[in-house]
């Protein structure tokens, strides 16, 4: 902490929306956990008049219409700063007005030196004043370096409910360092680890996929099965991590119904970006898309 080059930073975007005020505020309390720095990064363009920081953002009516939009920006990146401080006295903070799309100005963040993590709201306004939301949101997840944090745009609270990390495991690269980033996560919040596998009957499968041995038509089989493989994904992470508690969760459901439905709001969960058999073309897989559009809470996103 004692230069720019020592620090690492969880990068924020910011667009004047409460999605991605909620997003600066849990980034900055993770960063004062972890002893990092936050990075706010705002793009140019019409973010003065709307959002939950309208009132603190005015730019000069009088301006020529980009003067307006980086006035706009600048005294938006100037009010979420200042806000962030109050907050958090101790936190390193940096402010970075970019003129590329959203994307593009959260990417060039996340792949510079020191880059820990990229945190977003998920949805805001609607039309071209949401700039960090949505798809944004996938694409960065698609691209990113680092992992990609997702705010939820309704969070609701869970009063009473301690946070955990509930992570999807199937058993693919991305999986694998999701398990990893689940486990640091715990590891620094004090909390445990939920990993849920999830596993469907293989009759539905049978005709796309040819013959079958009967005896993987067998639930309890197809379970155990199940249970063996998510426990030997584990095992690294429990040796490096031995003061985290596990809990495990093999569930006969679709994985992204069996996860949505063992998070609570308080919770992160933590997903590859694609599993097995994913298609290239697509910029997330089918599961890590629809949790990031189901879950009530954060949703972490692994390459």
């Amino acid at each position: 902490m004692d230069g720019a080059s020592t620090t690492r930073w969880v990068i924020v975007g910011v667009d004047g929306t409460d999605s991605s005020r909620h997003a600066l505020e849990w980034a900055s309390h993770q960063a004062m956990l972890r002893g990092l720095g936050v990075r706010v990064v705002a793009a140019a363009g019409p973010l003065a008049s709307v959002g939950v920081f309208a009132r603190n953002t005015q730019a000069d009516p009088d301006a020529p219409p980009d003067e307006v939009e980086t006035q706009g920006a600048e005294s938006l990146l100037e009010y979420a700063s200042g806000w962030v401080t109050r907050l958090f006295p101790e936190l390193r903070v940096e402010t970075r007005l970019s003129y590329a799309r959203p994307v593009e100005a959260l990417l060039a963040e996340a792949r510079a030196e020191g880059a820990a993590a990229v945190v977003v709201g998920s949805r805001g306004l609607s039309g071209v004043v949401a700039a960090f939301i949505g798809s944004v949101g996938i694409e960065l997840a698609a691209r990113s370096p680092v992992p990609v944090i997702v705010l939820p745009h309704e969070h609701a609270a869970a009063h009473g409910v301690r946070s955990r990390v509930i992570v999807g495991i199937d058993g693919s690269e991305p999986s694998r360092r999701a398990v990893d980033f689940a486990f640091a996560q715990a590891a620094f919040a004090d909390t445990e680890v939920v990993a849920v596998s999830a596993w469907q009957p293989l009759v539905a499968f049978a005709a796309a996929t040819g013959p079958i041995p009967p005896e993987l038509f067998d639930d309890t089989t197809a379970a155990e099965a199940a249970r063996q493989a998510l426990e030997d994904e584990l095992a690294e992470s429990r040796l490096r991590h031995p003061g985290v508690t596990v809990r495990t969760r093999v569930v006969r459901a679709h994985p992204v119904v069996a996860l949505l439905e063992e998070a609570t709001p308080a919770d992160l969960i933590v997903v590859g970006s694609r599993g097995r058999g994913g298609f290239r073309g697509l910029l997330l897989g089918s599961v890590s898309h629809s949790v990031l559009h189901g879950a009530r809470g954060p949703v972490a996103i692994l390459r």
